[in-house]
């Protein structure tokens, strides 16, 4: 049986090509196989960050409606909800930074797993949409109020607006919007620079900007600073101030 997607490993960066032709739909194998991969990553000393992008020019077009649940059995639909929920989770829970590199349409589901990345780029032929709501309501109000803002997700989720990533660029919400042929390279380069950090400091600092999201800045304050003494006591902690010392380049080891 042929994989849904396509994992490769190269200088601690990982590489997750989403390939279910035409549009990238999600089936349920599709969930299982981006839950496992994205679990994976959090203990392999070999990953230090992730890209997860679509083959061709399509991210993904979100969940395959020819398995969407009539609701006709009962508990279908709570066992395939809970399955879309899994699979933003392992993305936004994975250990390691997560960074989108969209390379079309991500819409519905598609449009959640780029959200639950970490960083998002984008190529010049990406649009981003929200279209459950002429179907059922897919959970997505939240994610979209925090990633776009009050009133473009709400005119997102009322009419199934889709928005170009020009503009998302434009305004902020996304870190870059290249042609198709440098999105990869693009996403690339940033990976590389946050493999080249610390792991012990990148692992603290998702596990900080995951938690700290939405608690008051007073009681978010405390905890980075329960984790600034925790990283001071490491090896990546001393050497990081060594290299600095002797104005060499640190060689960390994730310990």
């Amino acid at each position: 049986m042929a994989e849904l997607i396509n994992v490769t490993v190269q200088d601690f960066i990982a590489t997750v090509v989403m390939d279910r032709p035409p549009v990238n739909a999600q089936s349920n194998r599709f969930r299982e196989e981006l839950i496992a991969a994205f679990d994976s990553f959090t203990d392999r000393d070999d990953v230090r960050v992730a890209i997860l992008t679509g083959f061709g020019r399509m991210f993904s077009a979100g969940a395959d409606m020819k398995e969407r649940p009539t609701g006709e059995n009962a508990g279908e639909y709570w066992k395939f909800n809970r399955l879309v929920r899994e699979m933003f989770n392992a993305i936004h829970e994975c250990a390691k930074p997560v960074i989108a590199a969209v390379n079309g349409p991500a819409l519905g589901a598609g449009l959640g797993l780029a959200a639950h990345c970490d960083i998002i780029l984008a190529s010049d032929n990406a649009v981003f949409g929200m279209p459950e709501i002429d179907v059922g309501l897919a959970g997505g109000a939240a994610m979209l109020q925090t990633l776009f803002g009050h009133s473009r997700a709400r005119r997102m989720f009322f009419t199934g607006w889709r928005v170009p990533a020009e503009e998302l660029y434009r305004t902020g919400v996304i870190e870059c919007c290249v042609p198709l042929e440098q999105l990869l390279p693009e996403a690339m380069k940033m990976a590389s620079d946050i493999a080249s950090k610390s792991p012990t400091g990148m692992r603290a600092a998702k596990h900080s900007m995951n938690t700290t999201m939405h608690m008051p800045a007073r009681d978010a304050y405390r905890f980075e600073q329960g984790i600034t003494v925790m990283l001071s006591k490491t090896e990546d902690a001393r050497e990081a101030r060594l290299a600095f010392m002797e104005k060499r380049k640190p060689v960390f080891k994730g310990r």
